[in-house]
This record gives C-alpha cells, structure tokens and sequence, in this order.
C-alpha cells in the first residue's frame, strides 16, 4: 500500500513495479489527480503564487494507473476527516493555521516563510468571517471530491 507518495519517488514507475513484485494479492495506492489542484480553495487563494515541486512531479492519473493496471475509485473526503493530508481539512480552515499540520503536508512543510504572508490572510479571513461567507457553499456538505482517487491492482498469483 502506498498512501500519498508516488510524487516523492525518484523513479515512481519503477516504485510501481516494485509494489506489484512484492505484493502478495494485490496493490493499494491513494493517490491524487492532478487537474483537481484548483477545487481545493487553499492553494489558489492564499498560495497560488507559490511553485509546488510536489505539484510538478505528480503524474496524471491516467499514467498512475496505467503502470498499475489499476481499478480507479473516486474517494471524497468527509469534513471531518483526521487524517492530515492536504485536503483533509477542506471545511476546517483554521486547522491550516497549525505549524504542525503544515508540517505533514509535503507541499507546506519547511516552506514557513514562503508561507507568511497567505497564512496571514488566511487567519484574517477566518477571524472576519469573510472566509465562511466565501466558503458558505462548502459549510454545507458532508463530503467533498477533491481528486484523491484509490487505484486498485489485483495480481495474478
């Protein structure tokens, strides 16, 4: 199983044949696609300036699972998720102004000063109230698709 990572590898098709080589039945990834970038409100409106290496390495979803030979499964994300991946906090946005949940986000993490000055905005918007009346739509959902996506590969024994 893979949760979140294949952006982070050198090589993420050789990781890809080394998760079905060692897997006994099957593969499991969590994954994210890419063209999603701009429905999660974080990024484009308090850090779309910043250039995501992360972002850049990440391979579309097509090529994810076809190096997979993966089943592809949308996942939307409760709002009231506890994990601490980017999007977990969708409707939680002062949870964002934790340093140590920012610390588990690869996209964040090690960048504070890059940061500075949306995580300001950010904590204005919510203490305002303006980020609630921008967001009022998302206030009302349950669950939300933001692009993470479960591929699943059943190997051959």
């Amino acid at each position: 199983m893979a949760v979140l990572t294949l952006h982070h590898w050198s090589d993420w098709r050789a990781g890809c044949e080394e998760l079905k080589r060692v897997a006994r039945d099957r593969v499991v990834v969590f994954s994210w696609d890419p063209p999603y970038r701009r429905r999660m409100w974080l990024g484009p409106e308090y850090f779309d300036d910043l250039v995501d290496p992360d972002l850049e390495r990440f391979p579309s979803l097509l090529e994810q699972a076809e190096a997979l030979a993966a089943h592809v499964e949308i996942v939307p994300i409760p709002w009231d998720c506890h994990d601490g991946f980017h999007g977990a906090f969708w409707r939680r946005p002062e949870i964002y102004l934790d340093p140590a949940v920012r610390a588990g986000i690869s996209s964040l993490a090690k960048r504070e000063d890059e940061l500075a000055a949306g995580l300001a905005r950010l904590r204005a918007d919510i203490e305002s109230g303006e980020w609630a009346r921008r967001h009022a739509d998302l206030l009302e959902l349950e669950e939300l698709d933001l692009g993470y996506r479960l591929l699943t590969a059943s190997l051959d024994a």
